[in-house]
């Protein structure tokens, strides 16, 4: 075999961490939102928070126009945007103290609502693309001591959702909360196993 051939044959994975990504524990929620605070990071802030109470995709999260998180100023308690990957809706909660961080990021951005809520510092025009988000989130883990190689966007996105599971054992709410069209792909996301189910299960006697 030549030495091209060879090299045409390294695996696209080679050296890099696989599979899904963790959520963040609520130590590391805090951590981060600390040190944002600190910094006076009022975008990365609200982004942050965000993209914690949402539980969005990063194609979505980054999408976000000011009129789909803010009415007249006042940040929703609730909001609702369509998914670009299946293109049905999905709801979600936006917190008091995400509310607070948004709507300070809103008066400093001072915007139109038709416009991104996250715009592009190069392009204002247009949104942050998601590398550019991908790449925030891995400052923000690297920051707390995290390794940026096993976080990254859907640890975002898995975080609040694992909670409420492991609080609730509801995994219809968790469907209905991620937007997934089928209960399996919520099973899936979460990384149930076996165990998982018995121990629900053992709590519920008849």
């Amino acid at each position: 075999m030549s030495q091209n051939s060879e090299v045409s044959h390294v695996p696209w994975n080679k050296g890099r961490l696989i599979g899904p990504k963790p959520p963040l524990k609520p130590k590391h929620v805090w951590g981060i939102r600390i040190r944002l605070q600190l910094a006076d990071a009022a975008r990365d802030l609200a982004m942050f928070d965000l993209a914690i109470d949402s539980k969005l995709r990063g194609c979505d999260l980054v999408r976000l126009k000011i009129g789909d998180v803010s009415l007249n100023g006042t940040v929703r308690s609730r909001a609702t945007v369509v998914q670009q990957k299946t293109g049905h809706p999905v709801q979600f909660e936006i917190t008091e103290q995400t509310r607070e961080s948004v709507g300070r990021w809103i008066r400093l951005r001072n915007g139109r609502s038709s416009e991104y809520l996250f715009p592009s510092r190069v392009r204002p025009d247009r949104p942050i693309s998601t590398r550019q988000y991908a790449r925030l989130v891995d400052h923000w883990v690297g920051e707390i001591g995290l390794d940026p190689a096993t976080y990254g966007t859907h640890s975002m996105r898995r975080t609040k959702a694992t909670l409420i599971y492991r609080r609730t054992g509801n995994l219809r709410a968790i469907q209905l909360l991620l937007g997934h069209t089928k209960l399996e792909s919520t099973v899936r996301y979460l990384g149930i196993e076996v165990e998982d189910a018995l121990a629900l299960a053992e709590q519920t006697e008849i």
